[in-house]
């Protein structure tokens, strides 16, 4: 998270369960095919958790390493350099049938000044491999691009940078961008007034159909992240975290490390966000 105001520490916290605030029609479950996806083990995901550096330049190597080990090498894999700055946007690619995109993105870059940066953002980052190592086998409509963000805790840096370059007719082909950060401190949330409300009771209906908490908590006063230079380009966000008000003192401090994620939550998380993107696959134009 790209703190605006370390004054500002409360958070709008809506305690109520997605379905029930937004009353979106959407066509039951029960009248949906079942959803497919592939789940890798906990000890996978896990694993990717733990492998958190301090130091930036190591965090980017290391998510590369897990992109290849999962799979996605070669021309898949690729760099975008942003001007002015060492570090890189990772972008991984798993190509669709049809032109239409869904962005996964995470940043992850942590503030080296404090603790470990596991929460903010290695949660999210080293969730990109895994996502994709679990969709790839999947016959795919929409491409699937999962990339690391640069710089975001200096003001939104690489995510900014990709969402300007974007061409009109990119643009048109992107029908939805998903931002992970900071992960695993409670159940998955919603940042809702960064996120799209057809998305939102979509992924509603993905946690009631897995037994999965899902809430709004919404933290405008206090922070800011990578989904914001999308939809200022007019594009379709969901925002996921899993801060609450009693766990954002958390962020950019020396508590920042393993000890703080709840390894159920984590994995939980994990579960219906790839759900929910094989889910997206189907149901999205």
């Amino acid at each position: 998270m790209n703190a605006q105001s370390r004054a500002g520490r409360e958070i709008a916290i809506l305690g109520i369960l997605v379905p029930l605030l937004l009353g979106y029609p959407l066509a039951s479950f029960a009248q949906e095919q079942t959803i497919r996806f592939t789940q890798l083990p906990r000890e996978i995901i896990e694993g990717r958790l733990r492998r958190a550096a301090r130091n930036n330049d190591e965090r980017e190597a290391i998510l590369r390493d897990m992109f290849m080990a999962a799979g996605c090498d070669g021309e898949s894999l690729s760099e975008q350099p942003i001007k002015g700055i060492k570090q890189k946007n990772l972008i991984c690619t798993l190509q669709g049938s049809t032109p239409s995109v869904i962005i996964i993105g995470a940043h992850v870059d942590h503030t080296e000044s404090y603790g470990m940066g596991v929460v903010d953002n290695w949660s999210g980052a080293s969730l990109l491999p895994s996502l994709f190592e679990s969709l790839k086998t999947h016959t795919l409509k929409h491409t699937l691009r999962f990339i690391g963000f640069a710089q975001e805790e200096r003001g939104l840096v690489g995510s900014a940078f990709y969402a300007k370059q974007l061409t009109p007719e990119e643009v048109d082909k992107i029908r939805l961008m998903i931002d992970l950060d900071s992960l695993g401190l409670s159940g998955t949330k919603v940042w809702r007034t960064h996120s799209d409300d057809r998305m939102t009771a979509i992924l509603a209906q993905v946690a009631k159909a897995l037994h999965l908490p899902l809430e709004i908590v919404n933290a405008d006063l206090c922070c800011d992240e990578d989904s914001t230079p999308f939809r200022k380009r007019h594009i379709s966000t969901l925002m996921l975290h899993s801060l609450t008000s009693e766990t954002f003192a958390i962020l950019h401090s020396a508590n920042d490390n393993l000890s703080q994620i709840r390894l159920d939550d984590y994995y939980d998380s994990y579960r219906l966000i790839d759900a929910y993107l094989a889910q997206m696959d189907r149901v999205l134009d």
